[in-house]
């Protein structure tokens, strides 16, 4: 039987680099950031809603989403982050579980739905195992702050948007521990790797 691996943690705590190790091991991944991007392009369903609901102030000048002003205005704006959850999480929602059981036809051992807002958006409810990967804060908000070239204040705020790490890890099957480096992931990553195999 196919497993449903959830993959989270908190913005910059490493979970893209781990997501990246397992597919590089061959197995399947649904990522919700990734479907997000597609969803909101020009002409598709996600673009359109939410020009209707935040006008034309979050695009940019070649008439594309800005990711910064749209990021802004929903990590700065409890309502408009609420709006924007209504806007797009169904769309989200009906494309994972479109591509969740397309993979569970290949009859794969697990697949990874990497998803920053698996708990948020209630996601886990659809996994067997929840992994977590974690870093302390002070790393956290250093890697935002290079990651993407914000204040602390903004990346304070990003941080203080999301479900905090304890709550997350309280929930957690497994916790991947990335306050070391590369090859400590690394081993970290093997040892889940033979636990799903």
């Amino acid at each position: 039987m196919t497993q449903v691996v959830g993959l989270t943690g908190g913005i910059a705590s490493g979970k893209s680099t781990v997501s990246r190790l397992l597919s590089q091991v061959g197995l399947p991944i649904v990522d919700a950031d990734l479907i997000v991007h597609r969803l909101q392009q020009p002409g598709q369903p996600g673009f359109e809603r939410l020009v209707k609901c935040f006008g034309t102030t979050i695009l940019d000048l070649n008439g594309s989403l800005d990711r910064q002003q749209l990021g802004q205005l929903a990590f700065n704006d409890q309502n408009a982050r609420k709006q924007l959850n209504q806007v797009m999480q169904p769309l989200i929602r009906d494309t994972i579980m479109a591509q969740l059981a397309r993979l569970k036809e290949t009859a794969v051992p697990a697949i990874i739905l990497d998803a920053p807002l698996l708990f948020e958006q209630h996601y886990d409810e659809d996994c067997d195992l929840i992994v977590v990967v974690a870093v302390d804060e002070a790393t956290q908000l250093t890697r935002l702050m290079e990651r993407d070239d914000l204040s602390r204040p903004a990346a304070q705020a990003r941080i203080a948007a999301q479900l905090p790490l304890a709550a997350k890890l309280a929930r957690a099957d497994v916790v991947i521990d990335n306050n070391g480096d590369y090859d400590h992931l690394r081993c970290q990553v093997a040892q889940l790797v033979k636990r799903l195999n």
